[in-house]
């Protein structure tokens, strides 16, 4: 058993490591197999030129020589000349160092190539326009295909550059509405907590317990980008037993929770704005008919969450509506971009708020 189980941890592992090798050295590879084809392609027709069979070491001489002067073009190229000319877009000085270079390369490859055939009669084909034009052709066309390929990982790089900017402003974004939603719920609580002094309740070590729970759950658990809905659940049933001491059970307040909501994750905080809004907004000193009703239903990788809630008859109009719902919706729109639809329907007698979540 032992065995079995380390040679499928070696096997698992060095298909990972393998897999990460290729994964961050794809283009290094590729211009690997790119040279090795085209050399192996000229060694071939080295072997056979002229219609001689030349020898094996003669061709692979030759060959590399060939290959080795076609490199120093096209990575001079690649990595000092085109990037250069990618930072400062200047055309002309590009031109002039590229014309420069190549001259120089193919100049001292011909003379080179002259040199070794003297007293040949490869020697006159050596010192021919025709092949001078037909190699500097050949040497250009390489050296396009060659900066192509950094012209494509430089506008991939910087998509990907942009990508990772981008993500970087939405998580700083994301901790600074998580960081408004402790001052909201602390105000919210806080009142709660007065106002049970006031009057010497005797919920108020209870309520004190119960604040010191829910801010455990916001310091700590609420720093991951994703919670279980369990706990997310939890942290609401704290809150409305907190309303619920402040209001001494005056209003009927009824939460059903329907499914298998075990199975799901959720972003943090994101459900309690709509419940603290329906006992901010829902209740105040004129309600006698009020009511609170939560729905929350699991099933199918969705959450279907409903927050209904009488309206007053005489609202406070100087309440303000805070920061919280705004806050919450443009976390929506962060955490499940296309992934959620929020409703938020007014009537003469309730507010009632529908939230369709796709968590799966």
């Amino acid at each position: 058993m032992f065995c079995n189980n380390a040679v499928n941890f070696i096997e698992t592992n060095a298909g990972i490591t393998m897999q990460d090798f290729f994964r961050k050295r794809k283009t290094l590879l590729f211009h690997i197999g790119f040279w090795a084809v085209y050399f192996s392609f000229f060694f071939y027709q080295m072997s056979f030129r002229m219609g001689r069979e030349k020898s094996i070491k003669e061709a692979f001489v030759e060959a590399s020589l060939h290959v080795l002067f076609v490199i120093i073009i096209a990575y001079v190229n690649y990595s000092f000349l085109f990037p250069k000319y990618m930072r400062d877009k200047k055309l002309l000085p590009y031109i002039l160092s590229f014309v420069f270079f190549f001259a120089l390369d193919i100049g001292i490859y011909t003379q080179i190539k002259k040199a070794e055939s003297v007293g040949t009669r490869a020697y006159e084909m050596f010192s021919s326009n025709i092949f001078l034009i037909h190699h500097s052709v050949t040497v250009l066309f390489i050296v396009v295909f060659i900066t192509m390929l950094r012209f494509v990982e430089e506008w991939f790089g910087m998509e990907t550059r942009k990508k990772e900017l981008e993500n970087e402003n939405l998580n700083s974004e994301l901790r600074f509405l998580k960081e408004q939603i402790n001052p909201h719920f602390l105000f919210n609580t806080l009142n709660s907590l007065y106002y049970l002094a006031t009057i010497n309740s005797p919920n108020t070590p209870e309520v004190i317990m119960k604040l010191s729970q829910m801010m455990r759950y916001m310091l700590y658990d609420s720093n991951r980008s994703k919670v279980p809905l369990t706990q997310e659940i939890e942290y609401m049933k704290n809150y409305i037993e907190l309303e619920k001491m402040r209001i001494e059970n005056e209003v009927p307040i009824n939460l059903s929770i329907e499914g298998n909501v075990a199975e799901y994750n959720i972003v943090p905080l994101v459900l309690n704005t709509f419940l603290e809004n329906a006992f901010k907004h829902g209740l105040n000193n004129h309600t006698t008919d009020g009511f609170i009703n939560i729905s929350i239903k699991v099933g199918g990788g969705k959450l279907f969450f409903v927050v209904e809630n009488s309206k007053p008859v005489n609202p406070d109009r100087k309440e303000k509506s805070g920061i919280g719902l705004p806050n919450v919706e443009r976390r929506l729109d962060l955490s499940y971009p296309e992934k959620y639809n929020l409703e938020v329907n007014e009537t003469e007698t309730a507010y009632k708020v529908n939230l369709t979540m796709t968590l799966k």
